[in-house]
């Protein structure tokens, strides 16, 4: 018996006892934030929309728009980041052959540094969904901290940027506040 029919056998043979599996009560709903749910801010060269920060565990996920020839710099993870790129094309500068264009899927380790280059030459914006575990550290070109954002300072200033413009971040999903 292969691998993946021993799983599908596991599986079915737990399926059989599914009353002891899935709970039949306090089952959590789906959260959904439509394109247009939440206002964009400017961060680091980019506009961002803060979608999701989940303190207990130090992720926050954004969607970017990153205008042509803008350059955010050079920055350092802490933590994972994964990327999926819906518009648009970017890559780093340590890693020119390596291009995202709509599709394209990033996954970058914690402990990496790179360089955004948006290339002067597309007609508008590039689009990125970024999940973000850890800080995220902007460098200069000497390699001196400019600043850094974690999951606790993107939700500090998206909200201070939505209540000084009168926006509604109310959508954002926000995991862990209790335990602040």
């Amino acid at each position: 018996m292969n691998e993946s029919m021993s799983i599908t056998a596991t599986l079915a043979a737990a399926a059989g006892n599914s009353q002891s599996l899935i709970p039949s009560e306090g089952v959590a709903d789906t959260l959904h934030i439509g394109t247009d749910d939440l206002p964009w801010m400017d961060v680091a060269g980019m506009e961002v929309q803060v979608l999701q920060v989940d303190l207990a565990n130090g992720q926050w996920v954004v969607r970017a728009k990153l205008h042509p020839g803008s350059n955010p710099g050079r920055h350092y993870h802490t933590g994972s980041v994964t990327a999926v790129t819906t518009k648009g094309r970017w890559w780093y500068k340590e890693t020119p052959d390596q291009v995202n264009s709509a599709g394209s899927y990033l996954f970058e380790p914690a402990m990496s540094m790179h360089t955004l280059v948006i290339p002067e030459d597309q007609g508008g914006p590039t689009e990125v969904w970024f999940s973000v575990n850890g800080a995220n550290i902007d460098l200069d070109d000497e390699g001196n901290v400019v600043s850094i954002l974690d999951a606790n300072t993107i939700l500090q200033a998206y909200r201070a940027h939505c209540e000084s413009t009168g926006a509604s971040c109310e959508k954002m999903i926000v995991i862990g506040e209790n335990l602040l």
